[in-house]
């Protein structure tokens, strides 16, 4: 490789951010994994047909384990499928068992009339105190793991109004 070739390779590897491999290849850098996205404790989509026994109770506690009525971040992803997500809110909603818990994500894009949301006013779980909603027609698997950060805790009355929500759309008694 000329000296001016690699001289204009190092220049773009550090104004883009990229790396140089073998013969002046430049490539992406390596994305840090986001909790939730990938491994075992990777945050999923279920098919509420499919789930059998879950512990549903409001039960929130400040003991760092992720309880039915906490809010936490994790990645969730798209309804495509495609692979792609957003690290976002979730409300912890039930056990499943072995680690694993039920949860619904949050959104403060405006869903007022469609029944797929839940309307739930502000909350402190928005620092920019805009209204948000319960995202009830998909329903994840969460783990410890997966989960970037705890937010707050809903309070009992918006978190029984989700779980009827949920409840009543998948038929569970």
């Amino acid at each position: 490789m000329s000296r001016t070739r690699r001289f204009l390779t190092a220049l773009r590897s550090a104004v883009l951010g990229t790396t140089v491999q073998g013969a002046g290849t430049a490539t992406e850098p390596a994305r840090q994994a986001v909790p939730g996205q990938s491994g075992p404790d990777a945050t999923i989509e279920l098919d509420p047909s499919t789930l059998g026994r879950t512990g549903w109770g409001y039960a929130p506690e400040s003991d760092g384990a992720l309880d039915p009525g906490e809010i936490v971040w994790t990645w969730v992803p798209y309804e495509e499928r495609d692979g792609r997500g957003k690290d976002r809110p979730v409300v912890i909603m039930a056990t499943l068992g072995r680690g694993n818990l039920l949860a619904v994500q949050l959104t403060s894009k405006d869903h007022t009339g469609d029944d797929d949301y839940v309307p739930l006013g502000v909350g402190s779980w928005d620092h920019d105190r805009r209204p948000s909603w319960a995202g009830i027609a998909r329903v994840f698997q969460v783990r410890q793991g997966g989960v970037r950060r705890e937010g707050t805790v809903i309070d009992s009355a918006r978190y029984t109004l989700i779980e009827r929500a949920v409840r009543a759309r998948y038929r569970w008694h």
